[in-house]
């Protein structure tokens, strides 16, 4: 039996005990966020020093650890919120940039979302603080009222006199008139414990939300993967179809032709029917070939047999250089974007082989929960760019189609180092390590 509890106000009527059940939920929801708001005020009071001290070395360091910790409070915030109102908040940040601290904080800085989790500690310590505080003590007022005569059996005399000018409450019977005021204040705390938590996610929800320029932007990029994924199909059926056409097609003509001759010279010439049928024979092993040849391009069959892990390490044999290989992942991505990582890996290394003039090279895979994490290294030349032709620009688009990223750096004189992210769930809970050297 679930003991889980909807926050959510109900579409349809709810019970009573229904109702009281989500009554006292929210208020000891109430209760955790007047306990969050204390690590909220101390956030906002380091921050704010961090900013005012940002030209210093100091400052850019406490904004390097307490930036993600905000970020981390206000997630939990916007998972807090999403149970109340019922639906979920999405997290709006832009891709995390790698290399450098300073690159990063630069990519914080332009990041909307960042500033609005600043906003967002001033208001969860000011008007968020209250409203949760307001929905606490509504809580606490019915439990007082319910509990009152009962303490004022076993406390002494005159301790919780209630003195209300015309009317002095001090003997036993006379506390349990206080439970007029417990009909009055459960009928305020039914009516405004949802109400008051319903504001205070809303609250959480206008300022950590995406902004409309931000779901612009999303819409606008997945327009542009989708379309770029649509030329991508396009241009991979074109090139099976000329595969098709110049390989496995012309060889399937010539042997039919070949086949045609031997039938016509069995009766005459028997010797050299049986060499066209040779011939034939030669003909249907290069035919199978190339039709092996572009189903491996549509999916490669180690990547069916043995996974992304397996399919990674038969890349990482083929190179010329040695490749050292980790790979941590807890089950197997979806096969839409194991297929896809596998490409992405294979024109990275493959970018290696030809530009960069490494002497070694290493590839690591994980999963952290959330995304695949693919990241290629190689101790080469470096100065790889997504504009200047190398494939990468190919690889990106790939990627985008599934919402992945990609984060180049690659200093000239390298090293370079490619890092590959594309959310996902893995299909099983079974843990394959791997790692060696190819």
């Amino acid at each position: 039996m679930s003991t889980t509890v909807n926050l959510a106000p109900p579409a349809e009527g709810e019970s009573f005990v229904e109702g009281v059940r989500r009554r006292v939920a929210l208020t000891g929801l109430s209760v955790v966020y007047v306990l969050l708001a204390v690590p909220a005020l101390a956030l906002l009071c380091v921050l704010t020093t961090s900013l005012g001290v940002a030209v210093v070395g100091v400052g850019l360091a406490l904004l390097l650890v307490f930036v993600p910790l905000n970020q981390q409070l206000a997630n939990l915030h916007r998972v807090l919120s999403g149970r109340i109102l019922g639906s979920e908040i999405e997290s709006p940040y832009l891709s995390p940039m790698g290399g450098t601290p300073w690159k990063v904080i630069r990519g914080w800085a332009k990041d909307p979302a960042r500033w609005r989790d600043f906003v967002w500690t001033y208001v969860s310590v000011t008007v968020g603080w209250a409203l949760a505080w307001l929905a606490l003590g509504l809580g606490l007022a019915v439990l007082w009222y319910a509990v009152f005569p009962f303490v004022f059996a076993v406390t002494p005399d005159g301790v919780f006199d209630m003195d209300y000018g015309v009317l002095t409450l001090d003997t036993q019977a006379e506390a349990f008139l206080e439970w007029i005021w417990l009909a009055v204040s459960f009928g305020l705390w039914w009516w405004l414990v949802p109400l008051i938590m319903k504001w205070r996610a809303e609250l959480d929800r206008a300022v950590l939300s995406p902004s409309r320029e931000v779901l612009e932007r999303r819409v606008a990029e997945v327009s542009q993967s989708r379309a770029e994924s649509i030329d991508h199909s396009a241009a991979e059926l074109r090139r099976i179809e000329r595969d098709l056409h110049d390989g496995a097609q012309a060889r399937l003509v010539a042997l039919g032709m070949s086949l045609g001759l031997a039938e016509e010279l069995l009766a005459k010439d028997p010797a050299a029917a049986a060499t066209l049928l040779a011939e034939a024979r030669s003909v249907t092993t290069s035919a199978l070939g190339d039709l092996r040849s572009v189903v491996r391009g549509i999916h490669p069959p180690v990547l069916a047999d043995r996974g992304l892990a397996g399919a990674i390490q038969a890349l990482a044999l083929d190179m010329s250089l040695p490749v050292a290989v980790t790979i941590v992942l807890p089950g197997r991505p979806p096969a839409p974007v194991e297929s896809a990582a596998y490409f992405a890996t294979s024109e990275l290394l493959a970018n290696i082989g030809k530009h960069a003039g490494a002497a070694r090279a290493s590839i690591d895979v994980s999963h952290d929960g959330r995304a695949l994490r693919i990241v290629v290294e190689d101790d080469g030349v470096g100065g790889a760019s997504v504009d200047r032709g190398t494939g990468l620009a190919g690889v990106a688009r790939r990627l985008a189609a599934f919402d992945g990223t990609m984060d180049v750096v690659s200093p000239v004189g390298g090293p370079t180092v490619v890092t590959l992210e594309v959310p996902c769930a893995l299909s099983s809970p079974k843990i394959s390590p791997s790692s060696g050297t190819a």
